[in-house]
Order: C-alpha cells, then sequence, then structure tokens
C-alpha cells in the first residue's frame, strides 16, 4: 500500500497536546493512521536549520519536523506568509505589505524545505501539501526529479483576479501551483476564482469540468470543504459543567447569551459585530437587560500594528457600549481577550441561546460547525452566519447575514433570541446531519481517495507531456 506523506507548515507532534486539538490535525492523523506514513513540517522553533530532522515514531506514523532561522521564519512566515498571503487572499490588499526580500526568503524556505523532505521521500509515496505557507511546494519537488502524485488543499479563500493579480509575483504563484496533481478548494467560488487568475494569465484548457491544462501542466482541481468530529464535540460538551461554568450558568438563569469566540484577527469583522450588537441594542429596547453578549477573541499576531489596532478598536467599543446601555446589575457585552481550553468552549457553546459567527472572509470557519454540534438537539441554540464563510454554503439553515449590514445582523439576533423552539429544532436537526454527513473523516477520505485515481507522472510522460491524457477524477 502506498503510504502518505503529509506536509504543513507546522508538525503536530503526538506529545503536543494543544497543537493536536484542531480540525487538521484530526484530518491528517485520520488519513495517516489508514495507510501509515510521514507528518513532516517546521517544529515551531527557532534554531540551526542545519540541525538533524526531530523524528518521533508512533505506530505506523513518523513525524519529522525541522527548525527555522529567525531570518528564515521572520521573510517566510511573519512577511511574506502573513503580511503578504493572508492579508490579500482575505481581499484586504490594504494591508498587504509587499517586501521583495520577503518574497525571495519566501521561496527560498520553500526550496529548503523541499530538500530536508527530498531524502525521505520513496517512490510510491502520495504527498498531501497544506495551506498558503507552501504555495511553491511541488514546483521545488518537481525541480528535484520527484514525479509522485502532489495533492495541495487551500484552507483559507482564493480570491477573485482583481485582488490576486495585484499581487507582484502572482503570475510565478500561479505557474507553481499548476505542479500539484490535485488543488483542493473549500468552496467552488474559490476554485473559481483560481481558474480565473490563471486565465487572465494563460491559455486554460479544461475537460470533464475539473481536469485542466495551463503552462503545459496538467492538473485536478476540486472542492472538499473540510469538516469536525461532531460526535466528540457531542461528548465533550455534554456532560457536568466545571464548578465555576455551572455558578456563572446559574448566575445568566434569567439572561439569553450571545456568545462568539475566535482569534483576534481583522478578517473576523469583530468591529463589525460590536456595531450590529449596538444597533440590537439601539433598535431592540425589548431586549435590554435580558440578554448578554460575550465576545472570546485571544489576541494574534499581537506585533502587527493591524492587529493592536483591532484590540483597541474593540476596547473602545465594549467600554462605549456598556457605558451607554449598561444598568446596575446588567453587563450587556463582555469582552475577553485571552485563551480558554477548547474543550471548555465546547461546553459554552451548549449553554448558549445564540452562537454568533460573522467573518468578513473565511474559507471555511468550524466554529460554526463547531456551535451546531455542541447543541441540545432538544433545545438547540441558534446560530448567526456571515455569508461570506465557507461553512454559509452547507449550514444553510442558519441565519445567513451580511457582516457589512449591521441592521441585518441586529435583525437576525432579533429573530434568533425571539425563535419558537420547533423552528430552532427543525434548524438545528438540518445542520447537524450535514456536519455529520461530512466530517472530518469524508473530507480526508475524499481527498486521498481523488488523489490516488491521479495517474502518477514520469520521465516518460513528461516527454510525451503535450499529448498526455487529463487526469480524471471519479
Amino acid at each position: 500500500m502506498s503510504r502518505l506523506v503529509v506536509v504543513s507548515n507546522r508538525v503536530a507532534s503526538p506529545d503536543d497536546k494543544k497543537g493536536s486539538a484542531g480540525g487538521l490535525a484530526v484530518g491528517v492523523l485520520g488519513a495517516l493512521k489508514s495507510t501509515g506514513g510521514l507528518w513532516f513540517g517546521w517544529s515551531g522553533d527557532i534554531g540551526d536549520e542545519d540541525a538533524p530532522l526531530k523524528k518521533i515514531t508512533r505506530g505506523n506514523i513518523t513525524w519529522a519536523s525541522f527548525n527555522l532561522s529567525e531570518e528564515s521564519h521572520d521573510l517566510y512566515y511573519n512577511q511574506f506568509s502573513n503580511a503578504v498571503l493572508w492579508p490579500a487572499f482575505h481581499y484586504r490588499l490594504d494591508l498587504v505589505d509587499f517586501q521583495r526580500e520577503a518574497w525571495e526568503g519566501y521561496q527560498r524556505v520553500n526550496s529548503l524545505i523541499a530538500d530536508k523532505l527530498l531524502p525521505l521521500i520513496e517512490p510510491d509515496d502520495i504527498l498531501w501539501i497544506h495551506d498558503y505557507h507552501l504555495l511553491p511546494f511541488a514546483s521545488e519537488l518537481r525541480k528535484r526529479g520527484v514525479n509522485n502524485r502532489i495533492g495541495f488543499f487551500l484552507h483559507i479563500p482564493f480570491p477573485t483576479p482583481e485582488i490576486f493579480n495585484a499581487l507582484p509575483p502572482h503570475a510565478e504563484l500561479l505557474e507553481q501551483l499548476c505542479d500539484y496533481d490535485l488543488l483542493g478548494f473549500q468552496t467552488e467560488n474559490d476554485r473559481l476564482a483560481f481558474l480565473e487568475c490563471i486565465k487572465a494569465q494563460t491559455r486554460l484548457t479544461t475537460h470533464d469540468g475539473h481536469a485542466h491544462r495551463a503552462w503545459g501542466k496538467a492538473f485536478s482541481t476540486e472542492v472538499y470543504p473540510i469538516g469536525i468530529e461532531p460526535k466528540e464535540i457531542a461528548r465533550q460538551a455534554s456532560g457536568p459543567l466545571p464548578p465555576k461554568l455551572a455558578q456563572l450558568k446559574n448566575e445568566l438563569k434569567g439572561l439569553k447569551n450571545i456568545f462568539s469566540v475566535e482569534r483576534l484577527d481583522y478578517s473576523k469583522g469583530l468591529p463589525e459585530r460590536f456595531q450590529a450588537y449596538e444597533t440590537l441594542l439601539e433598535k431592540y429596547p425589548q431586549h435590554h437587560g435580558k440578554i448578554r453578549y460575550t465576545q472570546i477573541a485571544p489576541t494574534s499576531r499581537g506585533d502587527v500594528q493591524a492587529y493592536q489596532d483591532i484590540r483597541h478598536q474593540l476596547e473602545t467599543a465594549a467600554g462605549r457600549i456598556n457605558g451607554q446601555y449598561g444598568q446596575l446589575g446588567w453587563t450587556p457585552l463582555y469582552y475577553l481577550n485571552q485563551h480558554f481550553d477548547r474543550k471548555l468552549l465546547m461546553k459554552v457553546f451548549r449553554y448558549s441561546d445564540v452562537g454568533l459567527v460573522t467573518p468578513l472572509r473565511d474559507g471555511m470557519n468550524l466554529v460554526a460547525k463547531e456551535f451546531v454540534a455542541a447543541q441540545d438537539p432538544a433545545n438547540p441554540g441558534v446560530l448567526v452566519l456571515s455569508q461570506f464563510a465557507g461553512a454559509a454554503n452547507e449550514l444553510t439553515s442558519a441565519l445567513i447575514v451580511n457582516p457589512y449590514d449591521r441592521d441585518d445582523v441586529a435583525a437576525a439576533l432579533d429573530r434568533a433570541l425571539s425563535m419558537p423552539l420547533a423552528e430552532r429544532i427543525a434548524r438545528h436537526a438540518e445542520m447537524e446531519a450535514v456536519i455529520r454527513e461530512n466530517d472530518i473523516d469524508h473530507w480526508q477520505e475524499r481527498f486521498i481517495s481523488d488523489l490516488k485515481q491521479i495517474t502518477p507522472r514520469s520521465e516518460e510522460s513528461r516527454l510525451r507531456d503535450k499529448v498526455a491524457t487529463f487526469p480524471k477524477l471519479a
């Protein structure tokens, strides 16, 4: 059986309990357990790049990681991945800070990682590469003669040509992406945006809708919306509450709770969300003294000015809202800029009446799915969800809103707070069925199955590239 090699920016080693909790780790480990293989990536440590790889083997899975120097990490991760690609892919060209040195550093680190992986690759291995940090990675492997099947999954949105093609190295990045055999996206809009970007640069031919050729390279595209572990989340959410949470629940017995949690990031639409809540209090005064909105937003990239600005905006808005609408014994908004254990958050989800998930742009947004999975099916809360989250394509029974329209969001919150039980149960049941069917295992199994169906490249097929047949998905 072919071995699976997974490459991601960071490796969630079996000893890293915090890193192993996320959706990517669950999906990757599920795929690796079924075939055996290797998970390869940066260790998270700044150090000697020439140091031997750190390896841990448990059963049929090996974790291998490497260090990056401070300069390499700064150029590749901070200055290009997170100061160019992240804002651009989230439609924030105004926050892009492109520097040629960072672009060169990004390419150099991708080349370095390819050199480190090369000795570990076996002829029958299938490679699965993850996310925007590694856009040129297949191209680097192809230069080194690697003809194995190589798939790529983008966890964040892919922007339209008007955005993407504003990036100075856009043409080079697109051509490098075409060195992957299979490119997976969260939504059909992301997939089509990628193809439109290529069309703006060169001739693109398409066969059967999902098999393509550009720059003389054959590749396939497909949509794979990432899922969660709904049964595990339901297990974490149910059961007895920790003493402090039980006390809090008792104190809030007379209030309906609106709850949000995400890391502090400009893509999440937090200032706009606070404004929408303020509009709710202004236009729907019947809720005064009867609701509370809790926003948990731990600091992310706190040394970046854009993130400092958001934090200041939120602190100012929270003070203004509580100052204007608060009463003795009632604080309408709680803003917590700190980290909470994920298992605890699942219990908080279960006892929330409204989940408010309104990013300005998001690849998927697993918090929306986690909120649904954590609910009590007999008395579920209501999900208010941004139309610009990938999850909105699946969770169509949520109250879908435009996060830029504070009146729209406020009206949805009012509706959610007063929704009858029968409607809440019906909406929740429809969404729960979707997340159970399209769970994290289904996501990785579909991707790996499709990648295995693609004929691997060989030196001979390279020479016959002009007449090669398109890879075809089932």
